[in-house]
């Protein structure tokens, strides 16, 4: 059974072949909206409507859905819709700890199987140079929180579980849904 992605995220592509070279990418065109809900509850949501929409179009394959999130005392930061955003997203991150939570969803004929992996992370203290250096770089306006774990910078000062979950696809999780599901071409 042929494995779609149903993520336009270029990171969860690669981390994704690096257990499952062959696959395919179909973005979902599921709408996020989760008022209310609980980090946890958020991406556990979100992986399966993305799951779900792409499995509607392509009910012959098993079908991968994620979302990550950042969690800061409990207030879900998404994407930052702005540099400004951005900066004051770093500033509230600046040496304190976060949970990172990504849903993972996997879809088929053969039934739903799903996980939701957390990761805690302690930042640095963030100067305001690096931040306006770093968010002139582009790279914080389209990821959760506003930074990536892989793009360096010295923003994270450590990580208390999974650092892929972290980039946004827990691998081992990951490998162990697809491994349960049986069956599938990789």
């Amino acid at each position: 059974m042929e494995l779609i992605l149903a993520s336009n995220s270029p990171r969860r592509r690669e981390l994704l072949g690096g257990i499952c070279p062959r696959f395919s990418v179909e973005p979902s065109l599921f709408e996020e909206s989760a008022k209310g809900l609980s980090a946890y509850d958020t991406v556990l949501a979100f992986a399966r409507g993305k799951a779900a929409e792409v499995f509607s179009r392509f009910p012959s394959c098993a079908v991968l859905g994620a979302d990550t999130v950042v969690s800061l005392e409990g207030k879900i930061l998404g994407k930052p819709r702005s540099a400004e955003e951005a900066k004051e997203t770093l500033c509230a991150l600046s040496g304190k700890r976060h949970e990172v939570y990504t849903g993972i969803c996997l879809l088929s004929a053969k039934g739903e199987f799903c996980d939701v992996v957390k990761t805690a992370v302690f930042f640095n203290p963030l100067s305001g140079e690096l931040i306006e250096r770093y968010v002139a770089s582009g790279k914080p306006l389209d990821k959760a929180g506003a930074y990536g774990i892989q793009d360096g910078y010295g923003l994270v000062l450590r990580t208390e579980g999974s650092y892929t979950n972290v980039v946004g696809l827990p691998l081992e999780e990951t490998r162990r849904l697809i491994e349960k599901h049986g069956g599938i071409l990789c």
